[in-house]
């Protein structure tokens, strides 16, 4: 088991170190093969009004004249041990993690991203357990009641909540919600979970209703097969011929050998969330990580956005890391692997 942990954990950090870079050739390596010059990159810092010797001087001081390999080693070392960032006017110590220096705020970019980090994982969190308890308990209960009317009904609901995009059903939610019924407040607001538990859940219950009932009908549709497919199997037939109860066949032999698909896609799905929940923060206001690297593309802030999709990286990583481990847990065949 300790092998195997040790193997996950190498891969996880090598995902991460192929994902930064990807992305840091994305940002810097292909600007300069579509024709930009390393001082395309620094007006950005200081404007396109600066004089052409302000150009030069920022250009040498961030490095940019440095081969591409050379620059992302340096940025790799800012992450990993922290760096003195030279802003022209003053001496900047960024401590491990220093995922760069905003062009656009001027300021080190990971207090930003750890001020919004919060909100994004409150989103996450409180949306992840509402689409698995509707997802998994609607999927269980339409696979044992196969052919029902809660069959058809509830598989023809998750059918058009997987099809609802998450713009429309959010701006509907607050419409009828919000503006009309007055249930939830206009828009959504983060209270901090260690001000005030009960505000916070309340200020993004909208938001985690409304990403639920997108995720949960895919939840429910795959539990639903994988159901099917496994409460048909021999071991089940020889479960409840051994007199075992129903609930104890249906959830300790049915629905477990039914999780590793359900595992895998929750991993995924979680990660992803964290810092790509761009529509949803948009819709109802939230200033989190997917709002921060919209932000960062609009004002062409590189240093942001690859800060953010790091980040990312690193929460799918550890989330694919987890699920490995729950495989693990799941399958005992897994660990002899």
């Amino acid at each position: 088991m300790i092998s195997y942990i040790i193997r996950r954990l190498i891969a996880a950090v090598g995902l991460v170190i192929i994902v930064s870079m990807i992305t840091f050739a994305i940002f810097y390596l292909m600007p300069r093969l579509a024709g930009a010059s390393p001082e395309t990159l620094a007006t950005r810092y200081v404007g396109r009004a600066a004089t052409a010797d302000t150009v030069q001087l920022t250009t040498e001081r961030l490095g940019f004249y440095d081969p591409i390999p050379v620059q992302y080693l340096n940025w790799l070392r800012g992450v990993v041990f922290g760096t003195t960032i030279d802003t022209g006017v003053a001496q900047v110590n960024c401590p491990a993690p220093c995922l760069g220096y905003s062009f656009r705020n001027q300021d080190p970019v990971t207090p930003e991203i750890l001020k919004r980090l919060p909100v994004s994982f409150s989103l996450a969190i409180g949306a992840a357990l509402l689409w698995l308890v509707m997802g998994l308990t609607v999927g269980v209960v339409s696979a044992l009641k196969r052919g029902s009317f809660f069959d058809r009904a509830a598989m023809t609901i998750a059918l058009a909540g997987v099809s609802m995009p998450i713009f429309w059903t959010g701006l509907i939610s607050l419409s009828l919600f919000s503006y009309q019924l007055g249930w939830t407040p206009p828009g959504a607001t983060y209270t901090p979970f260690t001000e005030n538990p009960l505000q916070w859940a309340y200020g993004l219950l909208l938001p985690w209703i409304t990403l639920a009932l997108l995720f949960s009908a895919q939840y429910a549709r795959l539990t639903r097969a994988g159901m099917l497919e496994t409460m048909g199997e021999d071991y089940i037939r020889t479960a409840r011929a051994k007199g075992l109860r129903e609930r104890t066949v249906v959830t300790k032999h049915g629905l477990r050998a039914a999780l590793t698909p359900i595992v895998t896609i929750f991993g995924l799905d979680f990660g992803l969330l964290i810092g790509s929940a761009v529509l949803t923060e948009t819709v109802f206001g939230l200033p989190g990580l997917g709002q921060l690297a919209i932000d960062g593309t609009k004002s062409n802030d590189l240093p942001q956005v690859l800060g953010v999709v790091l980040l990312v990286a690193v929460f799918v990583a550890v989330a694919n890391l987890i699920v490995d481990l729950l495989y693990a847990v799941i399958d005992p065949r897994v660990r002899a692997r």
